[in-house]
């Protein structure tokens, strides 16, 4: 894996973009001071991921943004692209090329990619930390940050080490298990706490479960009762409501015919009304009158024409008589009395035409007067009084309703205000029971609380003895063990060593084991540099020695004896000695302890480093602390032995004891702690008995007082309900009262507006009849004086003439005679006129009596259909008024009906409302559900005031106590298992963090000590003569411990990295690199100017790293010294123009020296 391509754009000097192609090998990047090279480095570490802005030389991110120059503006954002080359897979994707790329933009948005999809930081650093690229990014050291390598803390040099071994995935995973384990603290103190204030409250429940589940059993005893009643109510009331319904039902059809009716009899009135009105204004009187006056002046004519035609009979008779003159003499005499008489008639006619004057001058006045009186006719009744009456009627009807409901709703509001009050008052009580319970339970609760710390801090006290019981007696068990073993393995040494059997022998002391003291933690050390001496004898002297050599020899025995003696042994300098860790008994021990171990010295580290130092003096024994023992007799791994000794033993044994009375003492205030929580136990339970108590009772009367609040707040709002309906019926009735007195103030005005109307219509055909009636005398006697003038002044004239005439001819008899033919052809002619006007005035006659005989049939007829009109009339009005009284019966039925079906309603509503708001049940649910089962003798009704009373015995009671015990054991149990869980899971928490730990420790010391190894050779590598080291600050803590670093350049004796020289410090700091890089390989590595500050001998020194690290790592280096460019594969050149930004030329450099340079793209 190594870097294959990197792209600029607009990353600080960088404003255009710039693509560098790197490849495996050494890649310089060379330019004057700020052209912009060491960007380059800053480019990488930023794209890995870098995050402080002093990561790449910024004061803050946005600072990576091309800002501008005199030639380029600034640029809004900053974007870098990497491209590495995995065909190796040693990044774990499948992909050959991974391409990382990250953009800024200066709103401060950031984004990061892996081959072109969006992706986190925490992807990018996580698969990077799998290719030896870590967070810390240890393969890139910046400008100036090599000092830092010096400069940092012991636990920064760690975690360096840490990054590159692969330590930071474990450590991460520790820090989550860590915190996790953190996490599961507060979770179990709070399960404790919780698991403590449920048992609390378990006992008490208990009891209240047990009431309550009785309680329980009434209620729905008296439950079902009451559904069972309130069904029976229900059916009950739909029954009456369906009765009432049928009832209204009818008497709204009544209603319905009876106004139909009543519409068809104000039809018929007013149509008779119009039609007698009609009858009036038919005026056949003036006809009639008309007629029989043509009748009688057709009569008149009639009698003129026949006494004109008897004159001309009486001329030509005349005529026919031979005494001509003595006729008309005679007939002259006859004319004359004729004439007298007819004179006579005239006079006495005088009176009558007067009389007659005198009518018609009064008929016409009459006329005059009825016209102006009468002459519009009657109004027709509109029929207004017949609709106020009947509006009157329905309004009075739902007065009377609306009464009926305004005493039904002021007796329930005045029943609900008597409610409100009861619980008002029973509020007031509850509260003032509830502030007793509060003032008793305060002082209570107080004590409850410090019983419950004192029973808590007697937990914690007896649970702490009781594990400083277990503690102790583990001990007790472990030294027990102990002492069991060391005697075991001590009487196995003596054993091997034949002590046993020259215990006789005088000189005698022991074997070697009974007789030294070894520090703790050098056993396996010891053994290993005792050897075989472990199961030797000691004995005073030789000659004792030989004593027992001989008793051994003697009974087919094995053995070996050391004799004490003046012997001394050599010392090496400057090395830890195991001798100086293991003591004897007396001083002959020391000497000959001194002898055995006289040569034999530990190593810090493993068998490795024991072996080497063997090595390099074959002629000492050394061993590690292990047990490991590397001499010129041999080499062993491990411990030999158990590290018994009979001082171990007399320790053990000393233990034993002292553990066995600790733990007396710890049994005796285990015993106490328990019986001391026992006390407060007892006092603490019998407090939260008290309290649960009074919590109860604090429970119940909050729960009645609630129920009392909920019932008055039920109350207020039904009464306020009632109020606005009571106020709006009263406004209603207050509207209707006020249309009522209206309608009455106008009833008898329109009334007598009709009673007036009809009563004009009757004076008006009274009127009219006398005028006809007078009419038609006048009429008569009109007719009758006209005929008999016009027939006396017609004979007066004819007599004169006819007078006249013989007296004329009388005069002239001889003329007469002459003419006479003349004369009588002439009478003649006039007697066919005459007789031929007289058949047409007979004629004319006839056809006027026809039409008269017509008109005064009509005139009857309507006279009939008048008196009939009237009749029915009277009829009419007479069924019109019956039928209103009939219709306002019905109303008053309806509305009664109405308010008694308001009230069933309502009562329906109500029960239906009950049942739905106390039982959440439909009204048809209920009529269905049975009665429950009964004793013998006993009805619903009293079964309910049974449990009523019984229950009002129980009193108030939690009704959630059932629920609530059993949740709170349900609870009890969850938390149990939540507790386990807690417990299972810290348990496998610690042991994974133990598992991290290990592994940690061992990957940690396995890096450590291969960079150790590397930095000595590397730093003798570039310091010949020098010695230098890296050493562990606390090497018992291999999870925390730092890292010191140890450097003499050869001819120094310097203790303090800060008195070395600056290239000297730089070589050091090369030097703790490239160990750590040689144990721990990355693909690649970055440096900017880290040889700046060496001298030929030294850079030269660096360069052979450089070479060494070319075969198997990617390294790019910015630097400004030649040789580093002449070691170079590639070559980069990076230059930039004044006011311009940087720009990059590459160069490849071959074996031959060859070069061919190329712009960059």
């Amino acid at each position: 894996m190594h870097l294959k391509n990197l792209t600029l754009k607009g990353f600080k000097s960088f404003a255009d973009t710039t693509s560098i192609d790197l490849e495996p090998g050494v890649t310089v990047v060379v330019g004057p001071n700020g052209s912009g090279k060491s960007n380059v480095v800053d480019a990488i570490a930023w794209v890995l991921g870098a995050q402080a802005p002093s990561a790449v030389r910024s004061g803050k991110m946005d600072d990576v943004i091309f800002a501008g120059s005199q030639n380029k503006s600034a640029l809004g954002r900053a974007e870098v692209s990497l491209t590495i080359d995995n065909h190796s897979r040693t990044l774990p994707v499948e992909f050959s090329e991974v391409k990382i790329t990250r953009t800024l933009f200066r709103s401060g948005d950031s984004e990061y990619a892996l081959n072109g999809v969006p992706c986190r930081l925490l992807d990018i650093t996580e698969l990077l930390s799998d290719g030896g690229v870590g967070r810390r990014q240890h393969v890139i050291v910046s400008q100036g940050q090599i000092d830092a390598v010096l400069n940092a803390r012991p636990e920064d040099r760690r975690a360096i080490i840490e990054e590159a071994a692969g330590v930071l995935k474990f450590r991460k995973r520790k820090d989550r298990a860590e915190r996790r384990l953190t996490a599961t603290d507060g979770d179990l103190t709070r399960v404790k706490d919780l698991m403590r204030e449920v048992r609390r409250g378990l006992r008490p429940l208990e009891k209240q479960a047990e009431a309550a589940r009785r309680h329980g059993d009434l209620i729905e005893e008296l439950t079902a009762l009451r559904v069972h009643l309130a069904g029976r109510d229900v059916a009950d009331l739909r029954t009456r409501l369906a009765a009432n319904s049928e009832l209204r039902a009818t008497k709204i059809e009544q209603e319905r015919a009876t106004r139909a009716e009543l519409d068809d009899l104000h039809t018929s009135v007013s149509a008779d009304e119009r039609a007698l009105a009609d009858h009036g204004g038919d005026d056949l009187g003036d006809t009639l009158v008309r007629l029989e006056s043509m009748n009688q002046r057709g009569r008149g004519f009639s009698a003129v024409l026949a006494e004109r035609l008897r004159g001309v009979d009486r001329d030509r008779s005349a005529f026919a008589d031979r005494a001509v003159i003595a006729n008309m003499e005679a007939e002259a005499a006859r004319c004359r009395a004729d004439l007298e008489a007819v004179t006579n008639e005239l006079d006495e006619l005088g009176p009558d035409v007067e009389r007659l004057a005198e009518e018609e001058a009064t008929l016409a006045r009459d006329r005059a007067a009825f016209q102006a009186e009468w002459g519009d006719g009657v109004p027709v009744p509109t029929g207004q009084a017949s609709e106020v009456r009947g509006e009157l009627g329905a309004r009075r009807a739902a007065i009377e309703r609306g009464k009926s409901e305004s005493d039904r709703l002021q007796a329930k509001l005045t029943e609900l205000e008597q409610k409100r009050q009861d619980l008002e008052a029973d509020a007031a009580r509850r509260r003032a029971d509830l502030g007793a319970l509060h003032d008793e339970e305060e002082p209570l609760v107080a004590a409850h609380e410090a019983a419950e710390s004192a029973r808590q801090v007697a937990e914690e006290q007896a649970a702490t003895r009781q594990a400083e019981q277990i503690d102790g007696e583990a001990d007790h068990h472990r030294w027990v063990a102990r002492a069991e073993a060391l005697t075991l393995a001590l009487d196995e040494a003596r054993a091997r060593s034949g002590a046993q059997r020259l215990a006789a022998v005088d000189g005698v002391l022991g074997t070697l084991l009974d007789l030294v003291a070894v520090e703790a933690g050098w056993e396996a050390a010891f053994e290993a540099a005792a050897g075989d001496a472990l199961t030797a004898v000691i004995v005073d002297g030789t000659d004792t020695a030989r004593l027992a050599l001989t008793e051994l020899a003697s009974g087919d025995a094995t053995g070996a004896v050391l004799a004490l003696g003046s012997r001394t042994g050599t010392r090496a300098e400057g090395a830890e000695f195991v001798r100086s860790h293991v003591s004897g008994l007396t001083p002959a021990v020391d000497d000959l302890l001194d002898v055995l171990l006289g040569d034999a010295i530990t190593v810090d580290g493993d068998w490795q480093a024991a072996l080497d130092q063997a090595l390099a003096h074959p002629g000492q024994v050394v061993v590690t602390r292990t047990g490991d023992r590397f001499g010129a007799r041999g080499w062993r791994i491990g411990s030999a032995g158990p590290g018994a000794t009979g001082a171990a033993l007399a320790e053990a044994e000393a233990e034993v004891e002292r553990t066995r009375v600790a733990c007396a003492a710890s049994a005796d205030a285990t015993t106490e702690a328990r019986r001391e929580l026992a006390e407060r136990s007892v006092r603490a339970d019998e407090l939260a008995q008290r309290l649960a108590g009074i919590e109860e009772g604090l429970s119940a009367a909050a729960d009645t007082l609630q129920r009392t609040d909920a019932d008055r707040r039920e109350v207020t709002t039904e009464a306020d309900t009632l109020q606005a309906r009571f106020d709006e019926l009263a406004v209603r009735l207050e509207r209707e009262t006020a249309r009522v007195d209206e309608l009455e103030t106008q009833l008898p005005e329109l009334e007598a507006a009709e009673e007036a109307s009809l009563e004009a219509g009757r004076r008006l055909a009274a009127a009219r009849a006398e005028i006809e009636e007078r009419a038609a005398m006048v009429g008569s006697l009109r007719t009758d004086v006209g005929v008999r003038a016009a027939s006396l002044d017609e004979r007066r004239t004819s007599l004169t003439a006819r007078l006249a005439e013989l007296d004329e001819r009388l005069e002239r008899d001889a003329e007469q005679r002459a003419a006479a033919e003349g004369q009588r052809i002439a009478l003649d002619r006039r007697a066919a006129v005459l007789e031929s006007l007289m058949s047409a005035v007979e004629r004319w006659a006839a056809v006027v009596d026809l039409r008269l005989a017509d008109v005064r049939e009509r005139r009857h007829r309507q006279s009939q259909a008048a008196q009939e009109i009237t009749q029915r009339l009277d009829d009419l009005r007479r069924c019109r008024g019956d039928a209103e009284k009939q219709l306002e019966g019905l109303r008053s039925v309806m509305a009664k009906a109405e308010v008694e079906e308001a009230e069933l309603r309502t009562r329906l509503q109500a029960t239906v409302d009950r049942l739905r708001s106390d039982h959440d049940l439909a009204p048809d649910v209920a009529v269905s559900a049975p009665c429950p089962e009964l004793p013998d003798g006993i009805d619903p009704s009293r079964r309910v005031d049974m449990l009523e009373s019984e229950l009002d015995i129980m009193g108030p009671v939690n009704p959630l106590a059932l629920e609530e015990y059993q949740a709170l054991q349900e609870r009890h149990s969850f938390l149990q298992g939540q507790l386990d869980d807690i417990r299972s899971t810290r348990r496998e928490l610690s042991k994974v963090i133990a598992s991290i730990d290990e592994e940690i420790v061992t990957v940690f010391a396995s890096a450590f000590a291969d960079v150790s190894v590397n930095f000595t050779q590397l730093f003798e590598t570039l310091f010949p003569g020098g010695q230098g080291s890296i050493s562990l600050t606390t090497p018992d803590d291999l999870l925390n411990t730092g890292i010191e670093i140890s450097a003499k350049p050869s001819g120094k004796n310097v203790k303090k990295l800060s008195l070395l020289s600056g290239g000297e410090r730089t070589l050091v700091a090369l030097a703790f690199l490239f160990a750590v890089f040689r144990s721990r390989p990355s693909p690649f590595y970055v440096m900017d100017e880290v040889e700046a500050a060496l001298d030929d001998v030294n850079l030269h020194r660096f360069l052979s790293l450089v070479e060494e690290f070319r075969a198997d790592a990617q390294l790019l280096l910015v630097s400004h010294q030649k040789r580093t460019m002449e070691a170079a594969d590639c070559l980069y050149g990076v230059s930039m123009k004044p006011g311009g930004s940087s720009r990059v030329v590459s160069e490849k450099v071959a074996e031959t020296l060859d070069a061919t340079p190329a712009p960059a793209a």
